[in-house]
């Protein structure tokens, strides 16, 4: 059976992830991701009303008009978790497929949130639930597993396809979390069995790969977290923190903790109310009966001016922002656009990685500029990563023994510590080591 791979969009960048795997006559789809940062640098950008051949123009979904070069019929399209580099594409590419799309629970919901929200286009595609753990058949050779993995998001998994030629394993967003704070640990045992039963193929994520060591545990940053929120327990302004809204994990941590220390914590923004809101309805978490949540602005300035009133030291605004977007609450706060008035010696958790892009690193320069210019004192980076650093590389290649390697994830210059690690563990570039690049095929077998 002939193998081959796609690699169609996040192979020169992080962000607007797309690869297909075509096995024999059967071809697979995983993930139709943003680069969202490509559309921030836009004033005013409404992707949902956009067509997307001027997206791909503008390199913020991927250009997956190199399907048409390949010989099969896509059997399924299948989110690996609910990032919006995963999923943000779906609603303006997957109807051009007759092709469900399968997901987990969560990751299906929020699918189904950007399928709504689209103006452009009508998506039919079937959706399609199962968990991890589960299998299905694709066509009648190939069956497609879901292995159970821990990211910075709720739900996450690594998709296999079994092939007659051995197991593709789409590798992209995890980390190596045994102790995870919501949901089951990495399924390492079953990643083993599968090296066991023989891997062809390993697709890669090398956000971390030039970072040495090994990621900690959710675990550790809950533990981060509480320490630092109990250190501000009797300060008596005001409190502010942000975090990835997907991150329902932190998120859950922030609630708790707010009120440990007495305070009323309240969600602020729309992505907020979306992933929190959406976790709690599939009853992915439970959350307090009183945990406000509110998206649309009229709401979030509402609930500012009702904290002024009542006391900014009775409440934790949980807010978006995270990394200095410039729409979001968090910026509006620091340009002092909200009824919220920040004073000298407001303490804002940055409960959130930078993630490593330089339209982001920007903004949220400018944001904690903004921020410190007000007199807000900034505690950075209470996070741990979603992706493996280089220690985690190396188990999953000793645990799958892949015959070739597929870098994603990154640029050029991000690919290189995850070459010299395979390099050092016997693979060649160009030989089972393929760096490659967006819009590119790989002929396995």
């Amino acid at each position: 059976m002939e193998i081959e791979i796609a690699t169609i969009g996040g192979y020169e960048e992080v962000g607007r992830q797309m690869t297909a795997v075509r096995a024999g006559d059967d071809i697979v789809v995983f993930d139709m991701g943003l680069n969202l940062s490509k559309v921030l640098i836009h004033d005013d950008v409404q992707t949902e009303r956009m067509h997307s051949l001027d997206l791909i123009d503008m390199d913020a979904i991927p250009d997956d008009r190199v399907m048409s070069d390949i010989d099969g019929t896509v059997r399924a399209i299948v989110p690996t978790h609910g990032h919006l580099d995963h999923i943000g594409a779906i609603a303006k590419l997957a109807h051009r497929y007759d092709a469900p799309i399968v997901a987990t629970p969560f990751t299906l919901e929020l699918v189904r949130e950007e399928i709504d929200d689209e103006g452009k286009f009508h998506v039919q595609n079937d959706l399609v639930e199962m968990e991890a753990g589960e299998t299905m058949s694709i066509g009648d050779e190939v069956e497609m597993e879901f292995v159970n993995v821990t990211h910075s998001t709720i739900d996450a998994i690594n998709p296999v396809l079994h092939t007659p030629e051995g197991a593709v394993v789409y590798g992209l967003d995890k980390r190596m979390d045994h102790t995870p704070v919501i949901g089951d640990p990495i399924d390492m045992d079953r990643f083993r069995e599968i090296g066991r039963e023989g891997v062809l193929c390993y697709i890669e994520d090398c956000t971390n790969a030039n970072k040495k060591g090994r990621t900690p545990s959710e675990a550790v940053a809950r533990s981060e977290l509480r320490d630092l929120m109990l250190s501000l327990e009797d300060y008596e302004g005001g409190i502010v923190a942000t975090t990835f809204a997907s991150h329902i994990a932190r998120v859950v941590s922030l609630v708790e903790f707010a009120e440990e220390i007495g305070r009323q914590p309240v969600l602020l923004g729309r992505s907020m109310e979306k992933y929190s809101g959406t976790a709690e309805r599939i009853g992915a978490v439970e959350f307090p009966d009183d945990l406000g949540m509110y998206g649309h602005r009229q709401s979030v300035d509402r609930t500012f001016e009702r904290i002024m009133n009542e006391g900014k030291e009775n409440f934790l605004p949980v807010v978006t922002g995270h990394q200095g977007e410039p729409r979001a609450m968090l910026t509006r706060m620091g340009r002092g656009e909200t009824p919220y008035e920040l004073d000298r010696g407001d303490k804002v958790i940055f409960s959130a990685g930078i993630i490593p892009e330089p339209t982001n690193e920007g903004q949220r320069y400018q944001s904690e500029q903004l921020l410190g210019m007000q007199g807000a004192r900034i505690y950075d980076d209470v996070h741990v990563s979603g992706h493996l650093s280089r220690e985690g590389h190396y188990e999953m290649l000793d645990a799958l023994q892949p015959e070739h390697l597929i870098p994603a994830h990154q640029d050029m210059a991000g690919y290189s510590g995850y070459v010299d690690l395979a390099t050092s563990q016997g693979y060649e570039l160009d030989e089972d080591l393929h760096v490659t690049s967006n819009g590119n095929t790989i002929q396995l077998v």
